[in-house]
Parts: C-alpha cells; sequence; structure tokens
C-alpha cells in the first residue's frame, strides 16, 4: 500500500463546497489503495484577514502573537476537512503543529522546520487506516510557542511531512494544472510541462513563480520527495501524472535548453551611491542585511572611479522599508546617498541544458535589445539568467523570450 501527502492550498478550500471536492479527491486516493496523510492552508483570504486585524491593533506587533493569530486560519480548515472525511465513513482526525509535533526555529513568521516526528501519524495510518489531516503553514518552538512557516508555508509543511512519513511522493492541489514554460495568463501559448527537475522548479520558484513555495522545493530536492502539481478543480485524464512531476533531473529523458521563463514584479532595487572602494564596505552593507533576516538577490557593483563605487542590489517590495532603515542606521554607511526604484522587474530564463550550451545569455539580451527593453541588472547561475527591467516591459518580455527560446513550438515536454 502506497503511501502519499496530499496538499491543498487556499483557492481549493475556500469554502465548504471547495472542502467537500478536495476530500472527494482525498476518498478517490483511499479507493485506490493508497494510505493518506492530507496538508491543508487557510481559506483563501483568510490568512490575509488575520493579518490585517493584527495590523490595525498594532502596526509593530508582538511576532509571537503575530504568529498565534494568523496559525488558527489553517486550524479551522483541517478540523472541517475532517468532517468532510468523517462524513464520507473515512477515519480521519486533525492535526495542529504542536500535536505532531513539527518542531522550528525561533524565527517567527519565517520559522524554519527543525525537525517532524511522524512516527504516531504513521502508527495510526499502519494501524487504524486513519488519515491525518494536518494544519499546514504552523509549527511549534523549543520554547513552546507556536510559530509559522511564512507565506506558502503549507507547502513546505507538505514535503516535510512527505519525508517524515516515507511517502511515495507529495501531490500538491492547486488552482492550476502544473507547471507551465510561462504564466499562461501572459503567454497564450504557454505548455504544461509533464517533469521539471528539482534545480530547475528551485530556480522558477525563487525568480517568481507561484506555483511551488522555494523552501518546499528545496526540502523536495534535499530529501529526494517526488512532487507533483495538479489541479484540484480538474479530474485527471488517462495518465499516472496528469499533473507535473517534479523529481530527479536523471529520471528525465530529454533535457531542454530552457525550460521556463518567469517574472516577478515583487523586486526592488537599491542603490548606494559613491560608496568608498575600501576593503569591509560590502561587509557593512550586507552584514547587518543578514542579521535583519533581509534576503538580498541580484547584486551589482560599478568599476571604481576616483576611490568610489556605486552598489546596486535587489530586495523583496516588502522588505524595502525595513532595508532602508537597516542602512540608514549602519555607521559605516553614514553620510552615502542610498536611492531605491520599486518600479522594476525581474525576468529569468531557466533550463538544465543551460550547463552544456552557448549562447543561451546571446539569445536573452538579443530578443530583449530588438524590442527596446534596457536591462538594469544581470544575474547569472549554472541553469538561470535573470534581468532587472522596468516593470513597464515585464509581459512583452516574457513573451518575446517564452518565443525566442521556442518554447510554444510542438516539442515534446517531458
Amino acid at each position: 500500500m502506497a503511501r502519499i501527502v496530499v496538499k491543498f492550498g487556499g483557492t481549493s478550500v475556500a469554502g465548504i463546497p471547495q472542502i467537500e471536492n478536495a476530500a472527494a479527491k482525498v476518498a478517490a486516493e483511499i479507493a485506490r489503495g493508497h494510505q493518506v496523510a492530507v496538508v491543508v492552508s487557510a481559506m483563501s483570504g483568510v490568512t490575509n484577514q488575520l493579518i490585517e486585524y493584527c495590523r490595525e491593533i498594532s502596526p509593530l506587533h508582538d511576532a509571537r502573537e503575530y504568529d498565534a493569530v494568523v496559525a488558527s486560519g489553517e486550524n479551522v480548515t483541517s478540523g472541517l476537512m475532517a468532517l468532510a472525511l468523517q462524513k464520507r465513513g473515512i477515519q480521519a482526525r486533525s492535526w495542529q503543529g504542536w500535536q505532531i509535533p513539527i518542531l522550528c526555529s525561533d524565527v517567527h513568521g519565517k520559522a524554519r522546520i527543525l525537525e517532524i516526528d511522524g512516527t504516531e501519524i504513521a502508527r495510526r495510518m499502519d494501524n487504524d487506516n486513519e488519515v491525518a489531516v494536518i494544519a499546514g503553514f504552523q509549527g511549534v518552538t523549543s520554547r513552546q510557542r507556536v510559530t509559522t512557516l511564512g507565506r506558502g508555508g503549507s507547502d513546505t509543511t507538505a514535503v516535510a511531512l512527505a519525508a517524515a512519513l516515507q511517502a511515495e511522493r507529495c501531490d500538491i492541489y492547486t488552482d492550476v494544472n502544473g507547471v507551465y514554460t510561462a504564466d499562461p495568463r501572459i503567454v497564450q501559448h504557454a505548455r504544461k510541462l509533464k517533469k521539471i527537475s528539482y534545480e530547475e522548479m528551485y530556480e522558477l520558484a525563487s525568480s517568481g513563480s507561484k506555483v511551488l513555495m522555494t523552501r518546499s522545493v528545496e526540502m523536495a530536492m534535499k530529501m529526494n520527495v517526488p512532487v507533483q502539481v495538479l489541479s484540484t478543480f480538474e479530474e485527471p485524464i488517462g495518465s499516472d501524472y496528469p499533473g507535473t512531476l517534479v523529481t530527479r533531473d536523471e529520471d528525465i529523458v530529454e533535457q531542454e535548453v530552457v525550460n521556463g521563463v518567469a517574472h516577478s514584479k515583487d523586486e526592488a532595487k537599491v542603490t548606494l551611491v559613491k560608496v568608498p572602494d575600501i576593503p569591509g564596505i560590502a561587509a557593512g552593507v550586507f552584514g547587518p542585511l543578514a542579521e535583519a533576516n533581509i534576503n538580498v538577490d541580484m547584486i551589482v557593483q560599478n568599476v571604481s572611479q576616483d576611490g568610489k563605487t556605486d552598489m546596486t542590489f535587489t530586495v523583496s517590495k516588502a522588505e524595502l522599508q525595513r532595508a532602508m532603515q537597516v542602512l540608514k542606521n549602519e555607521p559605516r554607511l553614514a553620510g552615502i546617498e542610498i536611492r531605491f526604484d520599486e518600479d522594476v522587474a525581474k525576468i529569468s530564463v531557466v533550463g538544465i541544458g543551460m550547463k552544456s550550451h552557448a549562447g543561451v545569455a546571446q539569445t536573452m539580451f538579443t530578443a530583449l535589445a530588438e524590442r527596446g527593453i534596457n536591462i538594469q541588472v544581470i544575474s547569472t547561475s549554472e541553469i538561470k539568467i535573470s534581468v532587472l527591467i522596468a516593470a513597464e516591459y515585464t509581459e512583452l518580455a516574457v513573451r518575446a523570450l517564452h518565443a525566442a527560446y521556442g518554447l510554444e513550438g510542438d516539442r515534446k515536454l517531458a
């Protein structure tokens, strides 16, 4: 009997009809002979409302109490899902993060999972055929305080639980039926991928693809958990994997040079003007940001002139004001002009085949130049090239690159 973990996002459990639909899918997996554990998000919109309540009470709220509030949305959904399964004659029980327990770090609002003890859940699955319905997004610290994993954290809960239970795979049900070569709302002829490697999915997620949370892909890769992305609102048609399977690159027969184009408008550009070009200045910039748990993405430094240089990097828009405050309070940066621009977008092309093919960057730069799109910052890795451009050109850039790499042709995507 195969064991699987299924996760339902906010839109998949947005109301009672949607929860009933999700419960029917769980029942179908049980009918196929699977042992099933279920991870649920809060109902669509609930977490945002809970966050707003915290902000109304106090803009500078206690992070521990913030977590206590926002974690409650998943508690409600897990209980309702358990009731929906029980109505179908399935033995089910809801679990909160502290009951398992899902042990997390003390960084409230952005906690990382340290350990999951799946012993009791596995025992009940084996001995009692019980379905565990777990509240995603939450855990507990060593001080017995409820904590949360950040937005999209239920994906991470599901993958971590799949690893703890030694599940065959983790199915992520959402409002899209798989991973596409680009956002189909922007590119009409974007194609669904049958399979994609962990590395490619990680780069797409970190570059703006909203299908999976970055940390969930990172954990899946580390723990070798196959993850399938599929739609809650569509019935599978004649395929073992009706959605997109995220797996090891060696399990994918045909590797494409570029497999996807991602975009993000959640970036903000920060520029430090005429910084002294001396040892330790970079540490003075990025050290305090790291200590404040502010992630920095793209970094570029100009050639020094007269002992001065400009330094540019990107942070998420949500963390821009906090980043600016950290930099202004850093004594080593006293008197340095700090500029920012929120009207930017990051465009990325991703493909495992870049490792062995030349000319990928040139294709990107040419396609953008032909459409008069100026590149502000460039960042590369082994399987990704990202550029920062003016936000107004986002859709044009995505379409141009999708066409330039032939992603909308009738090719086999597997």
